[in-house]
């Protein structure tokens, strides 16, 4: 092309005006419209100065240009999950029921009575609905919350034992994702670590021995992402409480992991939960919203009306506080938890654990039927899914997954190749990469989703054709 035809490029000012751009004008602003106009017209320059561009069109730019925009995606993109692992941190945990995202969305397109009494017309206590259900479920006398469990442990020990010792077992000295270590939140807190036992055997005497005119609180601190198994011994809930009463000390029990009680949620054996922490005589007890509960992130703490009472008062408690937001989906989710059956069908972590094996099975060999029907070497396996997010380490759960074997589609020969494309689509697939295959685990995955699971992997496949054709001269 010749340099006559960089001069025949429509100008940048007229191409909003377009018919092709009307949509995007209005959805997006005339910022953004012009931003994308702008890109594409440099790239027809650059395509016409080289000799790639065949045509111009303004149609065809200002079109560019509105794909251009309908390309650019939000950093937080809703994700399929099929790796198996239901409480993923890096897909953000526990995905919310619909009645949590019915609650979020109404507290937020308007005004809500966060912080006011409607009776009085008075200032009103921010959490006092979510912290009611709170002790409702766990049998407390009062209960709070904050922004995540790190930020209830470090509120619990600066209020209940700031500038003051607080005792703990060494095999209870755990790191949690992010490389924070309990350690560090100790000394965050302003209370002092002082460790008893060792890492596989800590008894209830170790914690007599140590305390001292200094000693603030004991604190039980559940493992949460490992377990230490064989020559153990480690003193129980109850002998920590009695202690603590014996000696006028806190005992502070963190959970972590946010189960309420047994079967709470269901399938879930061998996790410490809220219920018992405070049956055993706990001051706090501390623990997760967006894991077992399967709620917005948060940490909740349990406990006594005199511990919370000096938790609430306490300055940081401001600057941990949760929104009205993450209050609406809270107090949401524990309300369907007042009710075992409907928790198991609504919460969605809970209704994944719930799901027959039988049932997966029947799905995954449906899914692989669908793999099949594109060419792809795909069989139903039985396998096995993990809770994740720090709950039941160790214990499997049985589940089923479409397998894809080699040969994997497209211009790469390994299966990571293909997860990542899969990753990259649109919806974004993250499957399992596991012993040279591809594994598509449905233990995480809504049956309603297994037919857009289906078509996302078909996409990778074709959209993996495309990109290793020869697409020839560049046609504006």
């Amino acid at each position: 092309m010749s340099e006559a035809s960089v001069r025949n490029l429509p100008a940048v000012h007229t191409l909003p005006a377009r018919p092709e751009l009307a949509e995007a004008l209005a959805r997006r602003g005339r910022a953004a419209v012009l931003r994308a106009v702008r890109e594409v017209v440099e790239a027809a320059r650059r395509d016409i100065l080289s000799g790639r561009a065949t045509a111009i069109d303004a149609g065809s730019l200002a079109r560019r240009a509105a794909a251009l925009l309908d390309g650019e995606r939000p950093s937080l993109r809703r994700v399929l999950n099929a790796s198996g692992v239901l409480l993923h941190t890096g897909l953000g945990r526990a995905p919310l029921a619909e009645e949590a995202l019915a609650a979020v969305v109404e507290a937020a397109r308007g005004y809500c009575n966060l912080e006011f009494e409607l009776d009085g017309g008075t200032r009103g206590r921010r959490s006092s609905g979510v912290s009611a259900l709170v002790a409702r479920l766990t049998g407390a006398e009062a209960a709070a919350v904050v922004n995540n469990n790190a930020g209830a442990t470090v509120l619990a020990l600066r209020a209940l034992a700031g500038g003051r010792e607080v005792v703990v077992s060494r095999g209870q000295l755990v790191e949690i994702g992010g490389s924070f270590r309990l350690p560090e939140i100790l000394e965050v807190s302003g209370a002092r670590l002082r460790e008893v036992g060792t890492t596989n055997k800590t008894r209830i005497a170790d914690y007599e021995r140590a305390i001292g005119p200094e000693t603030g609180a004991l604190l039980r601190v559940h493992p949460s992402n490992y377990r230490i198994v064989g020559f153990t011994a480690e003193a129980s809930l109850e002998e920590l409480c009695g202690l603590g009463r014996a000696r006028g000390l806190w005992v502070i029990d963190d959970i972590g992991s946010g189960s309420l009680g047994a079967g709470l949620p269901p399938g879930v054996a061998g996790e410490p939960s809220a219920r018992a922490g405070i049956a055993a005589g706990a001051d706090v007890v501390l623990f997760s919203g967006d894991k077992l509960l399967g709620g917005p992130q948060c940490g909740l703490i349990a406990g006594s009306r005199r511990a919370l009472g000096l938790i609430e008062s306490d300055p940081l408690m401001r600057a941990l506080r949760v929104d009205k937001m993450t209050l609406a989906a809270l107090e949401a989710t524990l309300r369907l938890a007042l009710d075992a059956d409907l928790a198991a069908a609504r919460i969605p972590l809970w209704s994944f654990l719930s799901v027959p094996l039988a049932r997966l099975r029947e799905r995954a060999e449906r899914l692989a039927a669908g793999l099949r029907d594109v060419g792809l070497c795909a069989d139903r396996i039985d396998a096995e899914a993990y809770l994740g997010g720090g709950s039941v380490p160790v214990e499997p759960i049985a589940t089923a997954a479409a397998r894809v074997r080699p040969p994997f589609p497209g211009c790469g020969d390994s299966e990571a190749d293909w997860a990542q494309r899969l990753r990259l689509g649109d919806p974004p697939v993250v499957p399992r990469v596991q012993g040279g295959a591809v594994l598509f685990d449905l233990r995480a995955i809504d049956e309603r989703d297994d037919r857009e699971l289906l078509d996302a992997i078909q996409r990778s496949i074709r959209a993996t054709t495309d990109c290793c054709s020869d697409r020839g001269d560049a046609v504006w």
